[in-house]
């Protein structure tokens, strides 16, 4: 049991509504119905009395939110006390552009709001530049994907981190909306599809075309690079301009409000054409209990972005313990 699901109870039962509560707490309905079914199969009872018009709390369920009040005002409690004795100092943590465009502003604002007087240094990189950061000890954290870090394990010394699964992506083909006469993308494709797409991609070293490297060897697919690009930026651009199509996964066009205007996308429907976003940190006894605190928040932001439907394409991996490199 958990405190959120206490909370997206507890709401539920104020408002009389799933709906509304969702609406409330920024959170997807079939996320928070998800959660309260759960909720009831750890309890094995039922807590809510679904109707059309609404919800309202089943005996058991009135006894329980009575209680679950009582626990969050004890909870909230506890973090004033711990706010009391507040962390401090200077925290670095590097994203790529992409993990930046739906990360970055939500992850500055739960560290400014849970530890106010922690200064977090953002550093928005490619994936390469950033690993090289993390073995040179310049970045505390970072969210990598290059999936030859996990062959690392193999490799005694070869790195020195703190790594765990954090979530997978999907990733689309995506291309301008174009003119009159442009052709309109399917929903899906194959990687044995893209043999004739020209293509605008970042260059080796980087984590995103290291996957989709394998996925070509793996369909014997000679892709048609037109520009190779290490900046989201300037490659969103190229697409934009008709300069060519690229794959990335749907958080390349998380800057863009215009986005479903300005672009057009075919989700790869191939499971190896996919990235592991992996939460990368110095082992535990060089990083700070500042740096602690913020992996964690970094852990926190991430799935309420997921499961509040935030970050389209992606999947929460298995929570497992970071495992030492």
């Amino acid at each position: 049991m958990e405190l959120r699901q206490l909370r997206y109870f507890v709401r539920i039962v104020e408002l009389g509504s799933m709906s509304r509560a969702a609406l409330d707490l920024n959170v997807v309905q079939s996320a928070l119905s998800q959660q309260i079914t759960r909720l009831e199969g750890e309890l094995a009872t039922r807590l809510l009395h679904r109707t059309p018009r609404g919800v309202s709390p089943t005996e058991a369920g009135l006894a329980f939110f009575r209680e679950a009040q009582l626990t969050l005002r004890h909870a909230d409690q506890a973090v004033r006390a711990a706010q009391q004795a507040r962390l401090s100092g200077t925290v670095t943590v590097g994203l790529a552009p992409t993990t930046a465009g739906v990360l970055g502003l939500p992850l500055m604002q739960a560290m400014r709001a849970r530890y106010p007087d922690v200064r977090l240094h953002m550093v928005e990189s490619m994936s390469g530049h950033l690993t090289a950061m993390l073995n040179a000890r310049e970045l505390d954290l970072a969210v990598l994907f290059d999936t030859r870090l996990q062959q690392a394990r193999q490799s005694a010394g070869a790195l020195r981190w703190e790594m765990a699964p954090l979530l997978e992506e999907e990733l689309f083909l995506i291309c301008a909306q174009g003119g009159p006469g442009a052709r309109r993308l399917p929903e899906t494709l194959t990687v044995a599809e893209l043999g004739d797409e020209p293509l605008i991609l970042p260059t080796g070293p980087h984590g995103l075309r290291s996957a989709l490297d394998a996925a070509f060897a793996r369909d014997r697919v000679v892709p048609h690079v037109v520009l190779e690009v290490d900046s989201l930026a300037m490659v969103m651009a190229a697409v934009d301009a008709g300069l060519g199509s690229t794959v990335q996964p749907w958080a390349a066009m998380g800057r863009y409000p215009d986005a479903a205007q300005r672009f057009q996308c075919a989700r790869l429907t191939d499971a190896p054409a996919r990235r592991m976003n992996l939460l990368c940190s110095l082992p535990d006894d060089e990083l700070s209990p500042a740096a602690l605190a913020a992996r964690v928040v970094m852990a926190d932001c991430t799935r309420t972005l997921v499961e509040g439907g935030q970050w389209v394409g992606a999947t929460l991996s298995s929570p497992t313990p970071l495992s030492a490199h």
